[in-house]
């Protein structure tokens, strides 16, 4: 039976999931800042993961991006899934900070990846899309030999301002917002939540406890058990 927290999923008409990577841990992607994350192992991860680094040595970016990033066999797990299920139904959206394309493996609607998406790359010299299979085979345009980079935003690098325009219009028409796998504090991702409907029930579902600074309610357990108790 579903418990109230569940229920409120199951009845909101206008949910808006506000995720990061600890909804794709359960998929076999290692997340950033926890205890056996990204950059535990890698103290200069942010580094690696700069603009900075791409223009200073752009073949050991490309090495890091491949040996680091890429889990082209990783599928969706219940947490996509059942979000999935709910924009399909037209009642959510999911703004997510994830880069791994598992949400729209799992066809979900009114998407904003807000860090765009590994797999979607093009040629920094002609600005072609090249497959992202072709990438991991080689960082150079077999046309014109331009340096190929995948479409995300890295450390300094800005956010695309149409997909913090969508996130926007989401949230401020949103009568549940749902924070679900992330320690909400990178920015601006998590200043986004200052865009809310007012009105908006804010709802948070993670192992760690959050301390934010705003009413919310928080769900302390496994998003994989919750969701597999969410009915849509």
């Amino acid at each position: 039976m579903a418990n109230p927290a569940q229920q409120r999923l199951q009845t909101a008409q206008n949910i808006v999931f506000m995720t990061g990577a600890g909804v794709s841990t359960p998929s076999g992607i290692p997340d950033y800042r926890s205890k056996n994350g990204l950059y535990t192992g890698h103290h200069n991860a942010e580094y690696y993961l700069s603009h900075a680094f791409l223009q200073a040595d752009p073949t050991g970016f490309y090495d890091y991006l491949k040996q680091n990033l890429y889990y082209p066999e990783a599928q969706p797990n219940v947490i996509h899934e059942k979000m999935a299920a709910l924009t399909q139904q037209g009642r959510a959206s999911v703004i997510t900070q994830n880069i791994d394309n598992l949400y729209r493996v799992a066809d979900t609607k009114n998407l904003v990846e807000f860090h765009g998406n590994l797999y979607e790359v093009y040629c920094t010299e002609c600005g072609a899309t090249v497959d992202w299979q072709t990438y991991l085979q080689s960082p150079y345009h077999a046309k014109d030999h331009g340096y190929l980079r995948p479409n995300v935003v890295l450390y300094d690098e800005g956010i695309a301002t149409a997909n913090v325009e969508r996130a926007i219009q989401y949230l401020q028409r949103a009568d549940l917002v749902v924070i679900c796998g992330t320690s909400f504090r990178v920015y601006p991702f998590a200043g986004l939540i200052d865009y809310r409907n007012p009105q908006a029930t804010v709802m948070a579902i993670n192992e760690e406890r959050l301390n934010l600074p705003f009413d919310f309610e928080m769900v302390q357990q496994n998003a994989v058990n919750f969701f597999e108790g969410v009915t849509v």
